[in-house]
């Protein structure tokens, strides 16, 4: 079985450890320092090196981690979708989701799925490719998948998500209760449940009514799923 280890770094960067019984990835391997204490402490091989994306608070680690391990590094840009990814006995599964950057992709590995920059917890990425097409099929990709689905994204931005969902839908009883599941999950390990996502997220929330009585509220188009996603994106 894949066990997921959290490692925050700088002001509320996430990086991430996947592992099975002897050998690991690193994924945003920001913490290189505690990643590397870690590796070493529970005698785990580190297979390979890789990020969601490539952006520098991402990279940060890589050199630092192929320097101490023998381990080798996959480029995000040169992943083919649905590849896979043997780590010991265990099999991780590379979905591409553009957006966020053309070269964000995703980690699937049980009812673990680490998302980068394409969806935290409560919101999603700004779309600095500039193709909010591919953005829409990318999180209408991750919606898909089972709803016990846990989401380990490459920030802690919760709480200022949890304040704009609430400016956007101020009734929403489901924020106030992430709120408090927040408290207690960021003292662990920080995730959400898809489940919990389509509750509180707007961004994967574009099919309900209350949604969509915002979006016609401010006069925006609603009435195809990508208008509400468009739209949805258009919102400061």
């Amino acid at each position: 079985m894949m066990t997921i280890e959290q490692f925050r770094y700088g002001s509320d960067n996430f990086g991430y450890l996947l592992y099975g019984s002897n050998e690991a990835v690193v994924i945003d391997g920001g913490a290189w320092k505690e990643i590397s204490l870690f590796l070493k402490t529970y005698n785990l091989r580190l297979a390979l090196i890789t990020n969601t994306h490539r952006h520098p608070d991402h990279m940060s680690g890589n050199d630092h981690l192929l320097k101490i391990f023998s381990s080798r590094y996959l480029n995000p840009s040169e992943v083919e979708d649905q590849a896979t990814l043997t780590i010991g006995e265990e099999t991780i599964r590379v979905y591409k989701t553009p957006g966020h950057t053309d070269d964000s992709i995703c980690f699937h590995a049980g009812d673990i799925l680490v998302t980068g920059d394409t969806l935290f917890n409560g919101t999603v990425g700004n779309c600095f490719s500039g193709n909010l097409k591919n953005f829409y099929y990318s999180i209408k990709r991750i919606m898909a998948l089972p709803d016990e689905t846990r989401i380990y994204s490459g920030h802690d931005y919760v709480l200022n998500s949890l304040a704009f969902a609430r400016h956007l839908e101020p009734n929403n009883i489901d924020l106030e209760t992430f709120r408090d599941v927040y408290r207690d999950r960021a003292k662990k390990k920080l995730f959400s449940t898809l489940a919990e996502e389509k509750k509180i997220n707007p961004y994967l929330r574009f099919n309900d009514e209350a949604i969509i009585k915002i979006l016609k509220e401010r006069n925006l188009p609603c009435d195809s799923e990508w208008q509400r996603w468009e739209s949805l994106m258009s919102i400061d």
